[in-house]
């Protein structure tokens, strides 16, 4: 399966998030739109169609590459 490189992952659920929490407490057209871009993008990226969907895959994967990439011995 292919994944989208951690650092993208990342910023793409922190746009989400800070979006919606816009969105929540002072919506506009414009924020509206822009997170409704970002959640299509990390969709895309996740294989999902729901934004929650996409951001608890987009988490898992990131958790799973921080494993991959841990030195096993401090």
């Amino acid at each position: 399966m292919i994944t989208a490189h951690p650092s993208l992952l990342r910023d793409l659920i922190e746009r989400c998030e800070t979006l919606s929490r816009c969105v929540a407490t002072l919506p506009s057209a414009d924020t509206v739109r822009r997170l409704e871009d970002a959640a299509y993008t990390l969709c895309v990226v996740t294989g999902t169609r729901e934004l929650d969907t996409a951001l608890f895959v987009a988490r898992r994967q990131m958790a799973a590459a921080m494993r991959r990439h841990q030195p096993l011995h401090p």
